[in-house]
């Protein structure tokens, strides 16, 4: 009487799993670094965001003859504005949506950064007769 057997030996199984914790060595480094430069994508395009809506304001604020200091209704949500842009107080109302930022005083932080402050958007608002500056920080997202 011969028995088939079924199923895997010890060493097939042995063999299996060495070969799946070699790719799982090469594999999670790679997909832990995506989380940092997503981090790094969306710092971005807030910064892309934050330019669009000081030139909306501006061109808003050009377009209805408006006095250089005078505020604004973006959408109903009013903005205060400076030399023709907005504050860097109220350029978030210019803003939709920047869920999974912080905003204080002109600068927004990504939350879950090894460094916020240096995985940011500043925004300073525009002097008399210039344009605002807008820089985006990654170096430690």
């Amino acid at each position: 009487m011969n028995k088939a057997t079924k199923g895997f030996t010890l060493i097939e199984l042995v063999v299996v799993i060495t070969i799946l914790g070699i790719l799982a060595a090469f594999a999670i480094p790679r997909f832990a670094n995506l989380e940092e430069e997503a981090r790094i994508a969306a710092v971005q395009g807030l910064g892309g965001s934050v330019r669009s809506g000081a030139a909306l304001a501006h061109s808003l604020s050009l377009a209805q003859g408006l006095a250089p200091g005078a505020s604004i209704s973006m959408e109903g949500t009013p903005v205060t504005m400076a030399n023709r842009y907005p504050e860097d107080t109220s350029i978030d109302s210019t803003l939709v949506d920047y869920t999974g930022f912080g905003f204080a005083g002109g600068v927004f932080t990504k939350t879950g950064a090894t460094t916020p402050a240096n995985c940011s958007v500043t925004y300073v608002e525009a002097p008399a007769n210039g344009s605002p500056t807008i820089t985006v920080d990654v170096t430690d997202c």
